[in-house]
């Protein structure tokens, strides 16, 4: 299985969802990056993905977007396979 890392905050519901989509899937262990505790990390977070809105989700090297993105992922049956690596 692939290493998870999540940009979130405390009271984003897409940050909520995508956890439990990425649970649902069998990840285990998801690095949840708080951008709302150290604001070092959203400067990181929009140098590395060129957005500001989070989740922002990596999945391996791979950037996967936000929960809309790991959704569409898991509907075209491409999300498993990425997991997988």
């Amino acid at each position: 299985m692939q290493k998870v890392v999540m940009y979130c905050t405390a009271v984003c519901p897409y940050c909520v969802r995508a956890e439990g989509l990425l649970k649902r899937k069998g990840v285990a262990d998801i690095e949840k990056i708080r951008i709302d505790l150290d604001p070092a990390q959203r400067d990181v977070m929009m140098q590395r993905t060129q957005r500001r809105t989070v989740p922002q989700i990596y999945i391996g090297e791979t950037h996967v977007g936000g929960f809309d993105d790991l959704y569409e992922l898991d509907q075209d049956g491409k999300l498993d396979p990425l997991l997988a690596g």
